[in-house]
């Protein structure tokens, strides 16, 4: 199992705090942003770790992160020139991923949970992760029946037919980089992981598993500003270094 962590895009809604440099090089109380999905990544035992960034700052993280091995990981780099959506990660890092299976989080994503047994027991298909949340409609929702099996999962919709939001942590096998190069961009002109998670849906393949505990998108004044409270606490109680 590889990992890829998606940390390009311009972050304009975090404006002027990323007017120059990358939401994910944003302190999250005592360190970096995107030290928290890679270490996500490495508590799963996923070791072997692309990151996906933005030109503009792929120096950065470089000076930041080099190879990794003072976290005890591996790490590549690759550059999207644009950002062309989320499924876009699995093409650019189509060499990287090789034969693999492949777990991506994306580097604005900061979790609690431990993603060790959803890796470890991974064969194929696709599994991907849900949270009730009090605001959907700003994710991918899940819509389930009465035993939990998915019906249906539609990006950011006006009218949520649940409460469960598609949270940035997913698992795919290999199968994924052709599935990504047959997605034709939405209106917005992205290539959505939603439309991923559908294919894998209408070949019975898609496993949908609820999560508990924190899950932050600190993509927002708000989210950002929380998170940053709840690590301190945590720092604070020693759960956390």
């Amino acid at each position: 199992m590889k990992g890829i962590i998606l940390a390009g895009g311009r972050a304009t809604r975090l404006r002027p705090l990323t007017k120059i440099t990358s939401k994910q090089l944003l302190p999250v109380y005592n360190k970096p942003m995107i030290y928290y999905p890679i270490q996500t990544l490495a508590k799963a035992g996923i070791k072997d770790i692309l990151i996906i960034v933005a030109p503009e700052y792929s120096g950065q993280f470089l000076n930041l992160l080099g190879s990794g091995s003072e976290m005890g990981v591996k790490l590549s780099y690759e550059v999207q020139d644009e950002p062309r959506g989320l499924a876009d990660a699995f093409i650019v890092g189509e060499k990287f991923i090789g034969e693999d299976n492949v777990t991506m989080i994306l580097g604005d994503n900061i979790f609690d949970h431990d993603f060790t047994d959803n890796v470890v027991s991974f064969k194929s298909g696709a599994r991907i992760f849900a949270k009730k949340v009090p605001d959907p409609e700003r994710s991918g929702v899940v819509e389930f029946d009465k035993n939990y099996k998915v019906l249906s999962i539609v990006e950011k919709p006006e009218h949520p037919k649940s409460n469960y939001a598609i949270v940035g942590f997913y698992i795919y096998d290999n199968r994924v980089v052709k599935y990504a190069k047959s997605i034709k961009p939405s209106a917005r002109g992205e290539i959505e992981i939603v439309d991923l998670h559908n294919e894998y849906l209408s070949r019975g393949e898609l496993e949908v598993n609820i999560i508990e505990g924190m899950w932050e998108d600190a993509g927002t004044f708000d989210s950002l500003l929380r998170v940053n409270n709840i690590i301190a606490e945590k720092v604070k109680q020693g759960e956390l270094k």
